[in-house]
This record gives C-alpha cells, sequence and structure tokens, in this order.
C-alpha cells in the first residue's frame, strides 16, 4: 500500500501526522480538539516531520506551524470544512462501508463519458444529489461519469482548476463520504467515475504550499503564473506529492479513471520522468488493489507520444481529449465557427479527424504562427475522447453558449450522430443528450477583493480579441453561476424528449452494432462527396457487418446510390424515415443523417 506522504492517516488506535517541509527548522502541529493544544514534530532524513497522537473521538482539527509561522492548513489535507484558510480535518478513510466489491470497471473503448459539473447538475449542487439521476443516465446508455474538479477551492462555487488543495473534496459538495456514496452508486448500477486533477498548477487563493518547501519554480512559465518543481533543487518531494495524489484517489475513493488538466504544462527534463514515476507507483497499487486506474491527458501537443507506453518515451495516457474533431465538426455545423477556429474549416479536415485523429500533424497553423503537430494516423480509435461540447468550449464564449444556443436541432441531432458514429470513445457534456439551452459560464468566489478584479478584467480581456463586442459576465457573481445550472426536467418535454430518444437510439446503436465497436482505424473509411456531405464508413473486425453513414451539412438535398452488393437496410435517420427501399437510389434532406447496415442483426 502507498505511504500518502504529507497526509494524516489512523493506524489502529493512533492517528499519525506527516508533512513534507525539507527546509525548515522546526514544526509544530496545531491541534484543536476540545482544547487547543500545541506539540513539536519529528524531523527525518527525508525533509519530513512526523508525529503519532492517540486515537481519540470527535473531528481532528489540526494546522501546521512551520518555523513559528502561520499556522497554516496541511498541504495535504483531505478535508477543509472551513475552507481553504481554516483548520484542517483528519478523514479515517477506514470507516466508509463499500459495497462495490464485486465491481471490475469497464473496458475503455466501451465508455459513453458524461462530463458534469457538480454543482451546477443539480438544483443542491452536491454529490449526493446526483445519485439519484444515476439510473435515469444509465437508462440512457452513460456508462461513465467524469466530475470537474472537486479539490478544495476558494469560497462555494468554482470550475474547479482554482483548487488549492489537491488531495481534499470539496466542503460545500459534500465532503470526502458523499464522494464515496456517489462513486459506490454509481458503480452499483454500472457506471465508472472518473475525476478531472489540476496538477499543473495551484490556485491563488488559499496557496500555502510555498511556506512549507520549493513546490514551485521559476524555471518554467505556465499560463497561471509559476511551475510546478518537478526537476529542481528540492524536487523529490513535490514529485511524490503529485503522484502519490493520482495513486490515492483510487485507493481511498475507488475511482475508475483521472482526467488530467493540461498535461503539456507540466514540465520534467529529468532522467526518470516525472510520469514513469507515476506508472511506476500506479503498477504497484495494481498489484495489491487489483483496480486498475485509467489516465486521460488534456493536450495542446498533438504528439502521439502522449499515448505511447514511458517505457519508449512515452507519457503512458490511456486517451487523450480530441480537440481536433470538435473543431473539425464544429466549423461544419456553425458557419461562425470559422472565426473562432481559423484553421479550420473545410470537410476534408473532419475526414482526416474520423482516420486519423489529429487533423493537425506538421503543418503550418495560422494561430501557432509555426507548424504543430504530428501524425497520429493508426493510434486505435480508443485512444482518443472524442466530443461536441465540453466546459471550456461553452464556458470559454464570452455568452456560455452551448451548442444548442448556436444551432437547429437538425444540426444538433446530426452533431450527436457524427460523434456516436465515430471510432472514438464519445464524451456528452451535461444536459447536452436533450439539448439543454441555459449558459455554462465561467464563475468564482473568491474572498480577495484584488483578485477578484483581476479575474474580472482577465475576462474582459480575454474576449477583446473575438470582436462580436459581448462583454463577459462577470465571474464572480453569484447569479452568474445560477444561471449555469442545468434544468434535468426539460428532457421529458417537446423538441428535448425528442433529441433525448435521439441520443439514445445512437448510444444504443453504438453498444450494439459489431462495426461501431471496431474502433480499429482499419474499419474506419471516408470519402468527401462535396464540401458538406461526407461518406463515412465503418466495419467490424471480420469485416462482415458494414455501416454507410451519409453526414450531410448543408441545407440541400443530397441524391446518392448505395455500392452494389449487399443488401443495405436503412437504421437510422435524423428525419424520422423509416424502413428500406427496393432500388438503391436515396435522397437526403440537410441538414441530416441516414445510416445503413448490411445486416439486421447489429449485435
Amino acid at each position: 500500500m502507498i505511504n500518502f506522504k504529507g497526509g494524516t492517516y489512523r493506524d489502529g488506535e493512533q492517528v499519525r501526522f506527516r508533512v513534507w517541509a525539507p527546509q525548515t527548522r522546526q514544526m509544530n502541529l496545531i491541534c484543536r480538539q476540545a482544547e487547543p493544544a500545541t506539540f513539536r514534530m519529528e524531523p527525518d532524513d527525508d525533509g519530513y516531520f512526523n508525529l503519532t497522537l492517540p486515537w481519540q473521538d470527535g473531528p481532528w482539527r489540526y494546522q501546521y506551524e512551520p518555523d513559528e509561522q502561520g499556522p497554516f492548513p496541511d498541504p495535504a489535507s483531505h478535508f477543509q470544512p472551513e475552507g481553504v484558510h481554516g483548520y484542517s480535518q483528519f478523514v479515517d478513510h477506514t470507516a466508509f462501508r463499500w459495497t462495490d466489491g464485486e465491481w471490475r470497471g469497464r473496458a475503455f473503448e466501451d465508455l459513453i463519458l458524461y462530463e458534469l459539473h457538480v454543482g451546477t447538475f443539480t438544483p443542491e449542487g452536491t454529490f449526493e444529489a446526483i445519485i439519484p439521476r444515476l439510473a435515469a443516465l444509465a437508462e440512457l446508455g452513460v456508462n461513465g461519469i467524469e466530475l470537474m474538479p472537486v479539490s478544495e477551492f476558494p469560497g462555494n462555487r468554482n470550475w474547479g482548476y482554482d483548487g488549492v488543495f489537491p488531495y481534499s473534496v470539496h466542503s460545500a459538495y459534500g465532503g470526502p463520504d458523499q464522494l464515496k456514496a456517489l462513486v459506490d452508486a454509481a458503480h452499483g448500477v454500472g457506471i465508472s467515475v472518473f475525476l478531472d486533477i489540476v496538477i499543473n498548477h495551484i490556485g491563488p487563493e488559499g496557496n500555502y504550499l510555498g511556506h512549507f518547501g520549493p513546490y514551485f519554480t521559476d524555471k518554467y512559465a505556465t499560463p497561471w503564473g509559476k511551475a510546478i518543481n518537478l526537476d529542481g533543487e528540492w524536487s523529490d518531494g513535490v514529485r511524490d506529492y503529485f503522484s502519490d495524489l493520482i495513486v490515492f484517489w483510487s485507493e481511498y475513493y475507488h475511482l475508475d479513471g483521472l482526467r488530467l488538466d493540461a498535461i503539456h504544462e507540466v514540465f520534467d527534463k529529468g532522467a526518470f520522468s516525472f510520469w514513469e514515476l507515476v506508472h511506476e507507483k500506479l503498477r504497484t497499487h495494481q498489484q495489491y488493489s487489483g483496480r486498475s486506474l485509467y489516465l486521460i491527458a488534456e493536450s495542446d501537443l498533438n504528439s502521439p507520444r502522449v499515448i505511447k507506453p514511458v517505457q519508449i518515451g512515452g507519457m503512458g495516457f490511456d486517451a487523450q481529449w480530441l480537440d481536433d474533431f470538435h473543431h473539425a465538426l464544429y466549423v461544419l455545423l456553425d458557419e461562425k465557427g470559422r472565426e473562432r477556429y481559423v484553421d479550420f474549416g473545410t470537410i476534408e479536415q473532419l475526414a482526416k479527424a474520423y482516420k486519423d485523429g489529429f487533423v493537425h500533424s506538421g503543418g503550418y497553423v495560422k494561430f501557432r504562427k509555426r507548424k504543430h503537430g504530428a501524425s497520429s494516423a493508426g493510434i486505435p480509435g480508443a485512444s482518443f475522447v472524442a466530443f461536441n461540447l465540453n466546459h471550456d468550449q461553452a464556458g470559454n464564449r464570452a455568452g456560455g453558449e452551448r451548442l444548442s444556443q448556436l444551432v437547429s436541432i437538425a444540426r444538433q441531432k446530426v452533431a450527436m450522430a457524427a460523434l456516436m458514429l465515430s471510432p472514438y470513445v464519445p464524451m456528452l457534456f451535461m444536459g447536452e443528450e436533450y439539448g439543454e439551452d441555459t449558459p455554462f459560464f465561467f464563475f468564482v468566489s473568491h474572498t480577495d477583493p484584488d483578485l477578484i478584479q483581476a479575474v474580472i478584467e482577465g475576462r474582459e480581456s480575454d474576449f477583446k480579441d473575438f470582436g462580436d463586442g459581448q462583454k463577459p459576465r462577470n465571474p464572480q457573481d453569484e447569479e452568474t453561476f445560477l444561471h449555469s445550472k442545468i434544468h434535468w426536467e426539460k428532457r421529458t418535454e417537446g423538441r428535448y424528449a425528442d433529441l433525448l430518444v435521439w441520443t439514445k437510439t445512437l448510444i444504443t446503436l453504438r453498444q450494439t452494432h459489431a462495426a461501431l465497436r471496431n474502433l480499429d482505424k482499419d474499419g474506419v473509411a471516408v470519402d468527401v462527396l462535396s464540401d458538406r456531405v461526407l461518406l463515412l464508413k465503418r466495419s467490424s473486425r471480420d469485416e462482415r457487418a458494414m455501416l454507410y453513414c451519409y453526414i450531410n451539412f448543408s441545407d440541400e438535398k443530397l441524391a446518392f446510390s448505395l455500392p452494389e452488393g449487399p443488401n443495405w437496410h436503412l437504421i437510422l435517420d435524423s428525419q424520422g424515415n423509416e424502413g428500406a427501399k427496393s432500388d438503391k437510389t436515396w435522397s437526403i434532406d440537410g441538414p441530416g443523417v441516414k445510416v445503413f447496415s448490411n445486416v439486421n442483426d447489429v449485435t
């Protein structure tokens, strides 16, 4: 079992405290039980201070005092019930009674992921409130939820990327036991749980790490300030802190996978890379726990090295987000998309996204003013997560618009089909399945007036370059957060219900048709029929089952003839037509999708 350095844990009738502070001369523990008490901690040769105290019932709340500074919360706190500036609270992870002993997870290639933000997914905004909705997600066909970051952040509303206690589950969401209850309940209905975590930076408010050790370095720069120190002086403790974190979520919360934010901002030039250290610890963890943990990267590199094994110089991720697929598809759905993605706009790029993955694979990119990327041709589809919408795509617009607010219901159906028919692991953003049309804004709840003003001004500056003149909403205003909550009850009404049925039909087809279950690129072919029409061909591994998917992004009718050979059956039509014709001549109104299969039995 991993000895999680920096945290506290119970060992029988004792509580052990351990904190890394290699340049500190003395460390005090300030323990707030019935009466506050101060204890001197003992240093060891590895830069840690240690203390063991007898177990007592009741909440253990404590802080550390390095060299008579502070006191400050535990850098590896597992719970901050009083917020980022308050006392840390010990969590007895042995107390929760799990019922998921039979859970063995799902194969990554079988996943239908669903990204959600805990605070805006329900009116209550808690882990507990998500549990009653799990059955509906499972019935839709969703078998994996991906939570946006839940580590402790300032205030009670935030996207989560301003977290300052990576090990601590946010108090406003319900804390550690509620997260465990959510994971346990999800496993009970067959849903894997993934979590978005941030190891490329620490948020600005409540960041006390620098008082304990050299967690940060000026050697590299990131968009958020100093980089994490993974290869400089005193970096061993920092490397342990962040590599242990990845195993921590599997060990104590039974998570099935992690999505790591912006891994291109994680810098390490050492001979034994940070990612090698991570995988070494994951192998050890898996040997004793029997649980696997998938790792998904968000990467701006367009580099196959992200998903290559660490043994051959890669980073070892199981998959990465495929932004190029979103960009290539979006500009065909919304003409204004070309204003945002100046390097996209042709249907040939979507064809390349289907067949290869990366669209930018070494050519010149206007946005970057340089050549960018490398080829991903031949890499299996299960190595990529594709999407039409995520928190960034909506939240980084001034008006927070979702796709449903930008294009018609017909185009939303085309978008959903284009995603579900792809050879990649699909991901929906909460509410997308029924066309939720409330915006998803960027929001925060800082307490530092200067920081609040800096965030407001920063957002306004970011949107000056887009040229639409729209001013972003104040992210600190609570109404900005409240207007981002989805309205789940819509899903049973009118056009929302229609899109929900369409989404479920597509998911069912994806999960049952042998051609769609084959994510090897050898089973993918693409024909460009016009500048707005594409034919996506999918075949099973044995090539017995085939799909011909005609996707029309235009507003014009397309006439086409199916190839000679098998008896083709129309199995899906976004415009509601059913059955098959006796001849081979068909037409499809635009925008629309028709899918033909050479087999009736799709399993």
